[in-house]
């Protein structure tokens, strides 16, 4: 018989404590060991119970979830699902859980719920628990420190070549990862256009914190912006993110298309039109999440002739997205997180050869 995920779900609120039980309860590959009201509980709870995947609130008494997360992820590296509201605060709180290692989070439920939106929820936890009692969990190295020059990698544009873009696409574990091949960034990178699967609450900040810390410019990209080198360009929540040409330029196009690959924004759709319109000129690189998003695409930037790289299994959060790329013959290699950004740099200095 397979051995259940063992779950214990901490929640200062009554109601959120009991619908969660319920709904990874009636799973039949989960248990739910107990439910915790803070911190405090919860952490005679982890020593008695040793559960597999915790999920945990951002904002409770007594302790904050953040500050519950980095003793826990200091002293005890394990999956933690974070329970965020989608406000700033909230996104803020949430994407500080993630560069601390927390494995994915989910939207608390509002006030005004529907069938439909509950039973979305249900499938969000029940999926990212799963995941998460598979994931590749390890105690943070001190990369979160503010952008030093040390790590950034030179690059020396090509004389008299056409410049390349560079194409990323991420989602479970990817906010960390992003955030790592951002600090090597050089300020005068080849224009990059980045998909990371995330709620519109969330989009500005991310882009906000990754210009905080990187060399390149980051912003959360803009219909009709022209790609400027030295600059990144992140995809709108509930957007696709796009690239057309407009004369010599490669220009932002945004869209509210249905999803693709289940995703909006979706890695496939951006990976698509870089495809399109930027062949051999294009670096794809694909990093952890759970799912397929992005493989077709990154197939298709391939067959054009452009150089794709995923990040390899070890590294990954989840080795979901690039180990589906690399079996559909998207990837002409994979590496270690730490190697990439200096990879496509390289490429890129090379005008592709």
């Amino acid at each position: 018989m397979t051995k259940k995920i063992r779950v214990l779900i901490v929640d200062d609120s009554f109601l959120i404590r009991q619908m969660f039980s319920e709904m990874l309860a009636a799973e039949p590959d989960i248990e739910v060991l107990d439910t915790a009201s803070d911190p405090y509980d919860a952490r005679e709870k982890i020593k008695r119970l040793n559960p597999d995947v915790l999920t945990l609130d951002i904002e409770m008494p007594k302790m904050d979830g953040l500050s519950f997360l980095e003793k826990i992820m200091t002293l005890r590296p394990m999956p933690v699902v974070m329970a965020s509201s989608l406000t700033q605060k909230g996104a803020e709180a949430t994407l500080k859980a993630l560069e601390m290692g927390a494995f994915d989070y989910v939207s608390k439920p509002q006030l005004k719920q529907t069938p439909d939106t509950i039973g979305a929820l249900k499938d969000e936890l029940v999926a990212k628990v799963r995941a998460a009692s598979k994931a590749n969990i390890v105690r943070r190295g001190n990369v979160h420190s503010s952008a030093t020059t040390s790590l950034v990698v030179p690059f020396h544009p090509p004389g008299g070549k056409a410049r390349h873009i560079i194409a990323i696409g991420a989602s479970t574990g990817g906010v960390e990862a992003l955030r790592e091949v951002f600090l090597r960034l050089p300020a005068n990178c080849p224009p990059i256009v980045v998909t990371q699967h995330m709620p519109q609450a969330f989009t500005k900040s991310f882009a906000d914190r990754l210009n905080g810390l990187s060399q390149v410019t980051v912003s959360e990209a803009v219909n009709h912006a022209r790609l400027k080198d030295g600059c990144a360009y992140i995809a709108p929540g509930n957007l696709h993110l796009k690239l057309v040409k407009v004369g010599a330029d490669f220009v932002c196009k945004l869209e509210d298309s249905p999803p693709v690959s289940g995703h909006r924004p979706s890695v496939d759709a951006l990976f698509h039109s870089v495809a399109e319109v930027a062949g051999s000129r294009a670096v794809g690189v694909i990093l952890t999440g759970m799912g397929k998003d992005g493989s077709e695409g990154m197939k298709a930037m391939r067959d054009c002739g452009a150089y794709n790289i995923g990040q390899n299994e070890a590294s990954c959060v989840v080795y979901g997205m690039p180990q589906v790329a690399a079996k559909v013959g998207a990837v002409h290699v994979e590496m270690a997180l730490r190697d990439i950004t200096a990879a496509v740099l390289r490429f890129c200095e090379r005008g592709g050869e």
